[in-house]
Formats: C-alpha cells, structure tokens, sequence
C-alpha cells in the first residue's frame, strides 16, 4: 500500500514499463525501452484533498518498481526522497509505503503463505489525519 502524491484519476490500472538503472545517475532505477519486464497493478482504496491511497500489486519484483512506476506516472510515493524530487508534504522520515500484505505458494507445494505486517504508526497517522479532513474514517476498513 502507498499514499502517493496528487490525485490518481482511475480507479484501477495496470503499470506495464520495463526498468532498468539510469544512464542518468547509476544509484537509481529508471524506466528504460532496454530494461527488465515491470508489472504493477493498482487500486485506489482512498482520494484525500492532494495525495492518493492506493492499492499495489506487483507481478514482477524489480529494484524500487513501485517507486519507479509511480513517479514515471506522476504520482511519486510520499516520503521518497529518490524519486520524488526531494519533496516530503508530510516530513515523514521514510516512505509512505508499505508491505502490510504478502501471499506466496510455497514452491512444489499448494500451500499458500499470507503474512501481515502491523502499519507504522507514522503511516496510519497520517491517514488517519487525512480521513478526519474528509470527514470519514475507514481507517479501520483499511488497515483492519
């Protein structure tokens, strides 16, 4: 899950764009014609006055594809100080990512594993803020 800055028109979509390190500055990823297959999907599960809550699935696991995808689309993760031009709204220290949900099939078994990580406290705060700005608060829907 990522809140990302501004606000992301569909409700769902597909990221399909190769990445490979920058010819520009080879400490960063970057979109490229001659990089890896990248595939992120992505869901809005919340709209707030500027940034977005969303949803992301990844098919493919490549370095910083999130951050990558979201920044080339327009929408960089809150908190990324790599690929979001140094802007931080919230002055949080890190990102407003995070892998609250993993499933995976143990290899040559049909056995599914889910684990669960508890949202950081500096993540579900501002949510949290941003739902009372809304007048909402599904926080609990969200987060569980």
């Amino acid at each position: 899950m990522a809140l990302v800055r501004g606000i992301v028109p569909e409700e769902e979509a597909t990221i399909h764009m190769p990445i490979a390190r920058s010819t520009k500055d080879r400490t960063k990823m970057a979109v490229a014609k001659n990089g890896k297959d990248a595939i992120t999907h992505f869901k809005v599960l919340e709209r707030y006055q500027n940034t977005t809550l969303l949803k992301i699935v990844i098919e493919t696991g490549r370095t910083h594809q999130i951050r990558v995808h979201m920044a080339e689309i327009g929408h960089p993760v809150i908190g990324d100080g790599v690929y979001s031009n140094g802007k931080n709204e919230y002055g949080v220290e890190g990102q407003m990512l995070h892998a609250w949900k993993i499933e995976f099939r143990l290899p040559g078994k049909d056995k599914k594993v889910e684990i669960v990580a508890p949202v950081p406290k500096y993540f579900k705060s501002i949510i949290e803020s941003e739902e009372k700005k809304n007048g909402r608060n599904p926080i609990t829907e969200i987060f569980g």
